[in-house]
């Protein structure tokens, strides 16, 4: 990955009286994707001195898409991995830090803000969360058994391991089809199953789809089951509109059906809307003074990286204005206090 390091330890460590490492930083970004990143660049070069805690998943859902055609200064298109790389490396070059740790509970409630990791304690005078989204899965049976023997649900991941195999896309959106189409790169079929009876991908990644001589369609139909053995073999589905019951041969399975906010975390600490997503104001604020959130995770429309990019960005200069009211008030109180 890049030319940056990951980090596990940081200078200037702490310990409280559990024997915890303890870490103070102005601002601590949890998650590592395009916004994620493009807030540690904005508050790096504020000299905020940021912390970026990648969690699981570095680059977030941008770096499982195989290329983006549709961010701005790259007109060839370029890999979502690369992509999340290059952002690392400008973050890292102005002064954040990026460290291998995942979240595991977080208080609101106290100023600083108190961030539990596996490996240290976090207190941050403003937090930006950054923590996207997941796959949803189906919910069918075999589908978690299968996982990692035939269900994927990253085919930049996987698709390799299906070189002249028939697999299975369930999904219509762009994901699926942009996923559908690089899987043809590997694949001898690629079935797309969908729900409705037209794809919901954009003009362009459907006109290429319905190009391609390796992908057909199975229109108005959904996937009840996921069959096999060792490894899957085939999906059972059935029409929507016939009640037509079949079987699909196949030996693979990606699910691209829609994304669920990796918001569990922020249950009881943050005002979140009725599908778990983080509410936000326009200056991506949330309910929590000095806590923002930035990205998919607080973005259930968009869902582009030019957009959580932009987010990140807006929520660093906006975190810095709330630092630096933070500071000039505690400077006040100060005067205060020695006039009297």
């Amino acid at each position: 990955m890049g030319n940056f390091s990951l980090s596990f330890n940081i200078g200037g460590l702490q310990e409280d009286e559990e024997g915890q490492q303890v870490v103070e930083r102005d601002v601590v970004i949890i998650g590592a994707g395009p916004a994620g990143f493009t807030a540690g660049l904005y508050a790096a070069r504020a000299e905020l001195h940021p912390v970026i805690l990648v969690g699981q998943a570095f680059g977030g859902q941008a770096a499982t898409t195989s290329e983006l055609e549709n961010y701005p200064g790259f007109p060839e298109g370029i890999g979502g991995m690369e992509l999340a790389e290059r952002m690392a490396n400008q973050a890292t070059r102005f002064g954040a830090e990026i460290v291998y740790e995942e979240v595991t509970k977080v208080d609101f409630q106290t100023y600083p803000f108190v961030l539990e990791t596996y490996g240290a304690t976090y207190k941050a005078k403003a937090v930006i969360i950054c923590t996207g989204t997941s796959p949803r899965k189906l919910g069918v049976p075999g589908e978690e058994k299968f996982i990692g023997r035939g269900v994927s649900f990253c085919a930049t991941c996987d698709g390799y391991f299906y070189k002249d195999k028939t697999v299975v896309v369930v999904g219509g959106g762009d994901s699926a089809i942009d996923e559908g189409l690089y899987l043809t790169r590997f694949a001898d079929k690629v079935i797309v199953i969908h729900r409705r009876d037209k794809l919901r991908a954009g003009p362009i990644l459907q006109k290429r789809a319905f190009a391609n001589e390796k992908m057909s369609f199975v229109w108005d139909t959904v996937v009840d089951e996921v069959l096999g053995e060792d490894f899957v073999t085939g999906v059972k589905v059935h029409n929507v509109k016939t009640g037509k019951e079949d079987v699909i041969p196949c030996d693979g399975v990606f699910v691209y059906v829609g994304l669920i906010p990796n918001t569990k975390l922020f249950e009881g600490q943050l005002e979140l809307d009725e599908n778990g997503y983080i509410i936000t104001d326009k200056r991506q604020r949330t309910s929590i003074p000095g806590v923002y959130a930035a990205g998919d995770v607080q973005d259930p429309w968009f869902r582009q990286v030019v957009i959580a990019a932009g987010a990140g960005a807006a929520a660093a200069i906006d975190a810095e204005r709330f630092l630096a009211e933070k500071a000039f008030e505690a400077a006040a109180q100060e005067e205060e206090k020695e006039a009297s």
